[in-house]
């Protein structure tokens, strides 16, 4: 970054950015409102990182400031805390988001509250529209040279007592930039680590998705437990520390949870693995219409990608309080996949997930074993490989990849490759046959309820959804391909049903 190190530099803002800021600059100018770019922005463009976040301080009310912003951007406002004086406009399209502060006193002392030195650079925004020099940057903390040195650096020794998810977001911006903590940030961290538990749900959540969605996730979510931090968002976690597993684990519960976390972004093609390479790899299914499923968007913030990450840190939460011992010692962990799923659900509605999001990881958490279940060293028939994805929904694809990573963490460095590339050939099977035949999994619609109650004569119930069901599961077996012939199976069935005793209504 040599632009940093030199006094005379110039720094070209991007066409687009140039623009907006310029139209920002006349709307507060009319209002003669003194105004700052300042944070984030500053920071990207020095570095010369593309970014969508705006970051302006305003000598005014800036939630009375935002609406006007908005109206002639066309834009929408919204206040995101009036106390505290501040609003955002996001403009059409959803890229660009212009976040408004209200600064009190000099923007020197604004800048002194704020969380890192590297967001406490400010450039008046009149002469910070098109470009800026080493003369406009206003740096009161050292903000630049810490940049040139990639640290992460704390403004104050109260940096974190002011806000505690600046806790979380020294980690996520170190992950970003792959930049280092100062140590006695770092020292801060950890004596102020315990707060983050009295931070709004909705705001670690926000912190924890950008920090996994960055590859390397794995080893930063480490580094969250190095510092205090990762079982001060999840306590949950904690039990897991030090809890013994069967002898074919390499890891305790704690350290294989990470270690999953880190085993699904090598399968993702994300971060190389310590313990693994290309051998591993090259068995594992992989193709751009696997990559699109995992890049799918599943709530604000967050996609198919990050949340597999949370699945694989939470799977086996609940194993401490479901472990107990076979009569040889064995240690077992009966039901930790439903009792987790159940966990996981209750910590992700604490951090103020959506239900889809929610929903998606209890199905990861709860099936995650399924895979190896539905072969029990045979080729899973089209009846298992139907139940499974009927069972499995949204979460199918993604809990291949799930049991994959866990199997390769359980075994870490002493993985045997036979198993493995049989476990790599099953997953392969499994998503080649929901790709090659639609049907196996959606079968086409041979008879509707209303078709059942008419032909057979029953009335309205359970039953009639219960024999559908069980049609569709035939369809997808490749037993019934006609609607005759699905009305001959529901007759033979409602049949059979009648000669073992069970009993049906009927009109």
């Amino acid at each position: 970054m040599p632009l940093l190190t030199m006094e005379d530099f110039k720094v070209v803002i991007k066409p687009d950015a140039s623009r907006l800021l310029t139209a920002i600059h006349g709307v507060l100018t009319e209002q003669g409102i003194t105004s700052y770019l300042v944070g984030g922005f500053v920071r990207d463009t020095l570095l010369g990182r593309d970014t969508a976040d705006i970051d302006i301080a305003v000598a005014a009310d800036a939630p009375a400031v935002a609406p006007k912003v908005a109206k002639a951007l066309g834009g929408k406002a919204i206040t995101l805390d009036a106390a505290n004086g501040v609003a955002r406009v996001v403009l059409p399209g959803g890229r660009w988001e212009i976040d408004f502060t209200t600064f009190r006193g000099s923007i020197e002392e604004d800048l002194a509250r704020r969380d890192f030195t590297i967001d406490a650079l400010a450039i008046e925004l009149g002469k910070g529209t098109e470009s800026f020099d080493a003369a406009s940057i206003i740096d009161p903390s050292g903000g630049r040279d810490d940049l040139r040195r990639g640290l992460i650096r704390a403004v104050g020794e109260a940096t974190f007592r002011e806000d505690a998810v600046r806790l979380v977001r020294a980690v996520r911006l170190a992950a970003e930039l792959d930049f280092n903590i100062e140590s006695s940030t770092e020292a801060l961290i950890r004596r102020d680590s315990r707060l983050i538990g009295g931070v709004a749900g909705e705001r670690v959540r926000e912190e924890l998705l950008r920090l996994l969605a960055l590859p390397g996730a794995g080893k930063r979510l480490a580094h969250l437990d190095a510092l205090g931090l990762l079982t001060a968002i999840i306590p949950e976690l904690a039990p897991a520390r030090g809890v013994a597993q069967p002898r074919i684990h390499v890891w305790d519960v704690f350290e294989h949870s990470i270690q999953t976390v880190a085993a699904v972004e090598f399968l993702l093609r994300e971060t190389p693995l310590d313990f693994a390479g290309e051998a591993v790899l090259a068995p594992v299914p992989w193709s751009d219409e696997i990559k699109e499923h995992f890049d799918r968007e599943i709530g604000h913030g967050s996609t198919g990608w990050s949340l597999l990450k949370l699945a694989a840190l939470l799977h086996d939460i609940a194993k401490p309080q479901t472990r107990t011992l076979d009569d040889d010692g064995r240690a077992r962990f009966l039901g930790h996949p439903l009792e987790g799923a159940a966990a996981a659900a209750a910590i992700m509605e604490r951090l103020r997930f959506s239900n889809r999001e929610i929903k998606l990881v209890e199905l990861l958490i709860k099936y995650h074993l399924r895979p190896l279940q539905m072969s029990h060293e045979a080729t899973p028939t089209r009846r298992a490989i139907y139940r499974y994805f009927r069972d499995t929904g949204e979460a199918g694809i993604d809990i291949l990849f799930l049991c994959l990573a866990d199997h390769l963490a359980t075994r870490g460095p002493g993985l045997d490759m036979d198993q493995w590339q049989g476990h790599a050939r099953l997953t392969d099977f499994i998503l080649a046959s929901r790709a090659g035949e639609e049907g196996l999994v959606t079968p086409p619609r041979l008879l509707d309820g209303h078709d059942v109650m008419k032909e057979l004569g029953l009335d309205p119930g359970p039953k009639v959804g219960e024999l559908l069901e069980a049609l569709r599961e035939t369809q997808a077996a490749g037993e019934v391909t006609t609607r005759q012939q699905a009305i001959d199976y529901i007759r033979r069935r409602l049949a059979g049903a009648s000669n073992t005793g069970e009993k049906h209504v009927q009109k």
